[in-house]
């Protein structure tokens, strides 16, 4: 499941993918604009700055913007970033041992992996903010 910080995430890169991009967007108005906590997205854009997604300025005139045009994201790498794993069973997180016994069920949880990984990334941000849904 994808928690809110994913989803919040997605939210804010659209917000910023509908800005112009030399603008620099005060989080103040992103956390208006989507109705939702400044002092929680805070933590989401130190997430997204420091894994290279958006840039920021502090101060007066400051704010965010994208790194990137917006078709140069995919949903994927935004969710890797925010959400770490998207594996649909412990056992293909990152790290997890294996069963010690055989699992017929496996295969099935890997190929849901692979399929939930490659759509996000089929999806650009750009997508998003051109309605292509």
């Amino acid at each position: 499941m994808i928690s809110s910080r994913g989803r919040y995430a997605l939210r804010v890169m659209t917000d910023l993918a509908a800005q112009a991009p030399e603008r620099l967007v005060p989080l103040k108005e992103i956390a208006q604009r989507q109705e939702l906590s400044q002092k929680y997205l805070e933590s989401i854009m130190t997430t997204l700055s420091k894994g290279g997604m958006v840039e920021g300025q502090h101060g007066k005139g400051g704010g965010y913007r994208l790194c990137r045009p917006p078709e140069a994201y995919s949903l994927g790498e935004i969710l890797r970033l925010t959400e770490g794993s998207l594996a649909p069973v412990a056992c293909l997180e990152a790290g997890a041992e294996r069963c010690a016994h055989p699992c017929r069920t496996l295969p099935v949880w890997e190929k849901l992996e692979r399929l939930v990984y490659d759509y996000l990334d089929s999806v650009k941000l750009s997508d998003l903010t051109e309605n292509q849904f």
